[in-house]
């Protein structure tokens, strides 16, 4: 690949998960993917539930292409030809929508994921990316190119729970050093507190978003991103520090073609109990 060879400059990918549904991590994705584009950079919402994705309702979007066409066109699509598939919201932020049916998400290989991604971290400085629930292969795949993983939990013990497990499994991985984790709704009545999380889950400096259900169910209700008709709000202004905070961790990397994937032998040591990780 010519980009390669030259050293040519690479986005960003930042993955957003959680461990369990309902703690708002599309509506995280779309509202801070919005943030990143106020600063004057090139943002791509890649939304990576291919079931079950919901990335374009949030923005009352109505595409006309998705990710089940470029699987279907996969043969024609490069790096230039895949700009075309993308949806163009009002803010100026481009998205690539999930499937419009579940039974679709099959047609995305990992192989195809693979292309996709790296056709689009040519164009844009940061691909953000809403992945699924669980573990499967192409949410590992999504996991293992991440330059960062933000993970996104709430102040309930089941979630944390869950949360703790996910960091566990990112850990026997090798990947944790890509891990921030997202505190969400980090001021409702909780017998838990905010402050407790870092000491429960084992992590440091997390980023802290206030509660504010009204506002962010109503964004997501009529799609339209609370950074943008809410902005002077405390959710929102969260929201922004973070996006600060995210682009000041490091520059746009140069590109270099990561080796075969750790993650092939996790889930072929799924298949062969007793065998030895390396």
């Amino acid at each position: 690949m010519n980009e390669e060879q030259q050293g040519k400059k690479r986005g960003e990918m930042i993955v957003v998960l959680s461990a369990k549904g309902g703690v708002g991590k599309t509506t995280l994705t779309v509202n801070l993917g919005l943030a990143l584009f106020k600063k004057n950079i090139r943002v791509c919402l890649l939304d990576g539930d291919f079931q079950f994705g919901d990335v374009a309702l949030a923005l009352d979007l109505h595409p006309t292409f998705s990710m089940k066409e470029i699987a279907e066109e996969i043969d024609r699509v490069d790096e230039h030809s895949i700009l075309s598939y993308l949806c163009h919201h009002d803010s100026g932020v481009k998205v690539l929508p999930a499937p419009p049916r579940p039974e679709f998400a099959d047609l995305v290989s990992e192989q195809i994921l693979q292309k996709v991604i790296d056709h689009l971290l040519i164009h844009f400085d940061y691909v953000m990316v809403d992945t699924g629930l669980g573990l499967d292969e192409k949410s590992l795949q999504l996991i293992e190119k991440a330059d960062q993983l933000l993970i996104v939990t709430n102040l309930e013990m089941t979630t944390l729970k869950n949360t703790k497990l996910l960091l566990e499994t990112i850990d026997i991985l090798g990947l944790r050093d890509k891990v921030k984790i997202v505190i969400n709704r980090a001021t409702m009545e909780s017998v838990i507190q905010a402050t407790d999380i870092p000491e429960i889950l084992g992590v440091e400096d997390p980023f802290y978003i206030p509660n504010d259900f009204q506002v962010a169910s109503q964004s997501l209700n009529i799609g339209i991103p609370f950074v943008i008709n809410h902005g002077r709000t405390e959710i929102a202004k969260a929201i922004f520090q973070m996006a600060d905070g995210l682009t000041s961790r490091r520059e746009i990397a140069i590109f270099n073609k990561k080796p075969p994937s750790l993650l092939s032998r996790m889930l072929g040591s799924r298949r062969h109990k007793g065998a030895k990780t390396e």
